[in-house]
C-alpha cells in the first residue's frame, strides 16, 4: 500500500505545460493540412447568391408593402446590382426615392463562367427589359415581376481562367408571382437548389 501522500493517490488538478503545448502543435499541424484544402470560393459565391436571392425577394416584398414599383438593375460592367424605389412608377430616378447599390464583391462576378448555358438563357443576366441601357426586372405592387430571366453568378477565378464550371449559379425569378428560385451548377447539370 502506498502512503496517504504519495504521488498515486494524488488528484490530477488540471493539465501541464507539455500536455499544452502538445495538443497546441497536434491542431497547428491539422490546421495546415486541412487549410489549402477548403474552397473559399464556393462559400464566397453560396453567399453572393444568396445575397443576390434575398435582396431580389426584399425587393417584391418592397413592392407590395409601399405599394409601388420596385426597379432592380443588374449592372454588369460595374458588377454591381441596384434597387430603385420608383415611388412614382415612372421608371427613372427622381429626387427623394431610393436608390441602394449592391456590390458584388472582390472574388464574385455577375456571370455563367464557364458552365453550359441554362434554358433559361446563356447571358450573364436574361431579362430583357432594359432600363437606362442596363438589363432590369420590375417588381409590381401586386408582386409579379415585369419579366421572366435569371442572373448568374460565379467566381471570379471562372471568369479569367475559363474553368471552374461548378461556381456557376443561378438567380430565377418568375413573372406571375415573382417567386425567387437558386440553381447551382453540379456538373453534368443545373440543380434547382430552393
Amino acid at each position: 500500500m502506498s502512503e496517504p501522500g504519495s504521488v498515486y493517490l494524488r488528484a490530477r488538478r488540471g493539465f501541464t505545460l507539455i500536455e499544452i503545448v502538445i495538443v497546441a502543435v497536434i491542431i497547428g499541424l491539422l490546421a495546415v493540412i486541412a487549410l489549402p484544402n477548403i474552397d473559399l470560393s464556393r462559400y464566397r459565391i453560396d453567399s453572393a447568391m444568396r445575397s443576390v436571392g434575398t435582396s431580389l425577394q426584399a425587393a417584391q416584398r418592397r413592392a407590395v408593402t409601399r405599394q409601388h414599383d420596385v426597379i432592380v438593375l443588374f449592372d454588369v460592367t460595374a458588377q454591381t446590382i441596384r434597387v430603385h424605389e420608383d415611388a412614382n412608377n415612372d421608371q427613372q430616378q427622381d429626387t427623394g426615392e431610393l436608390v441602394r447599390a449592391i456590390p458584388m464583391g472582390d472574388q464574385v462576378a455577375i456571370g455563367r463562367g464557364n458552365a453550359p448555358a441554362h434554358p433559361l438563357g446563356a447571358g450573364p443576366v436574361t431579362f430583357t427589359a432594359e432600363v437606362g441601357g442596363v438589363p432590369a426586372v420590375t417588381f409590381h405592387r401586386n408582386g409579379s415581376a415585369s419579366g421572366h430571366g435569371g442572373v448568374f453568378v460565379t467566381s471570379r477565378r471562372a471568369i479569367n481562367s475559363g474553368g471552374h464550371p461548378e461556381d456557376s449559379r443561378l438567380i430565377e425569378i418568375e413573372r406571375a408571382t415573382g417567386r425567387v428560385s437558386w440553381w447551382r451548377y453540379l456538373p453534368p447539370s443545373w440543380r434547382r437548389e430552393f
